[in-house]
């Protein structure tokens, strides 16, 4: 019982922070950026750039904006820690049709089985690959999320082979070695009895997907929550094996993003 309680509690906790963020505006939509307080000032700075796309599945409560500001806050200061990168101190989130998404050669997505996108956004996204931007996804689950972010990812690039990206990809040894894919849960894992899936996706997986040149563009992480492995990194009740592998990821992959 005493778990079950834990378990709705962390559900709660979830569902009231994107009330607040409903309350503030935001409404999973990509003119969300006009509620939020960020800076916009130029910078040479690296900027970790979130990406506001719009859309919602019915009934779910998770969009764009989960596990945001705090997941991209924790990540940045890792990255400052364990690089020597000149990164911003504070992140960005940005509309696909915002013309600045042209100066961030890194985006990441959070819950991109919400995405839906029109021609418009596909033209969009479709360029700024093209232009050799980079794009990772992260955080969702299961076979019907899978589906609906690939039915709005060929909206992009109608031919794009996605497969897993091999343990001896650069992505995997850049700067850190990583030998397999851990699949990071949410912070309901410290509740749940060490349950680390959603729905029916039961295995982390990383894949990508290349262009013409052979160069990898995007980086999909299905089947797990990097996301939540940065914002509880501080919470000594998450495990840290889910936050080390999670911050190497992400070191591996931004160096990659900026060098290649």
């Amino acid at each position: 019982m005493r778990r079950c309680l834990a378990v709705i509690l962390v559900v709660l906790m979830a569902v009231a922070g994107t009330l607040l963020a409903q309350e503030i505006g935001l409404l999973g939509r990509y003119d969300d950026a006009r509620y939020i307080e960020q800076s916009k000032e130029e910078t040479e700075q690296i900027v970790f750039a979130r990406l506001i796309f719009n859309g919602r599945i019915p009934a779910y409560y998770k969009n764009w904006y989960t596990d945001y500001p705090k997941a991209d806050r924790l990540l940045i200061k890792g990255l400052q820690r364990l690089t020597n990168l000149d990164i911003a101190e504070h992140e960005r989130a940005v509309a696909i049709i915002d013309p600045d998404l042209f100066k961030y050669p890194f985006l990441y997505t959070s819950e991109p089985g919400q995405m839906v996108l029109n021609d418009q956004d596909a033209t969009i996204m479709r360029e700024y690959l093209a232009r050799g931007g980079f794009w990772v996804m992260d955080d969702f689950w299961g076979s019907f999320e899978w589906a609906s972010m690939e039915r709005q990812l060929r909206k992009i690039l109608p031919n794009a082979e996605i497969k897993d990206i091999p343990r001896n990809h650069p992505l995997f040894h850049l700067f850190y070695d990583i030998d397999s894919v851990v699949q990071g849960p949410s912070l309901a894992y410290v509740f749940n009895g060490g349950i680390s899936w959603e729905q029916d996706g039961f295995v982390g997986e990383c894949k990508g997907v290349w262009d013409d040149q052979g160069r990898l563009v995007i980086v999909i992480n299905h089947n797990t929550d990097l996301g939540d492995a940065y914002e509880w990194a501080d919470d000594p009740q998450y495990p840290n094996n889910f936050s080390h592998y999670a911050y190497r990821v992400a070191v591996n992959t931004i160096l990659y993003a900026l060098t290649h």
